[in-house]
């Protein structure tokens, strides 16, 4: 091999891997979600799984840090304070997640008593 073709080989295999590291990035999956009574909030530090089995329950993003929940209800994002991971897991492993949340989250960890975390 000619040492313009090793370069050519190094260099792709330095593309390929960047195009890793940037498909695998927390930030290449940021994406910034209007919440009601909140506004603009970045999602890059949250863990986000898409719902398909709910009618009401969209998506959830969770920040188990902060213990702070975003919830798509139908297309519209809504804001949890100080909900433990428990009762998130709970929620996601429901046989009706629109039932359990509206027995067990809704009217509860309200943000206007909680901490409601800056990002």
């Amino acid at each position: 091999m000619s040492g313009s073709q090793a370069m050519e080989t190094r260099m792709k295999t330095m593309f390929a891997a960047l195009v890793i590291f940037i498909a695998t990035s927390p930030l290449a999956n940021a994406e910034t979600v209007m919440v009601k009574y909140r506004g603009p909030v970045d999602t890059s530090h949250f863990r986000c799984d898409d719902v398909t089995r709910s009618s009401l329950v969209k998506r959830i993003c969770y920040d188990a840090s902060k213990q702070y929940m975003l919830i798509s209800l139908k297309g519209t994002y809504y804001h949890y304070c100080d909900i433990d991971g428990g009762t998130v897991s709970e929620l996601m492993s429901a046989n009706s997640m629109g039932r359990f949340f509206n027995g067990n989250i809704k009217g509860q960890f309200d943000c206007r008593s909680g901490y409601v975390p800056s990002y």
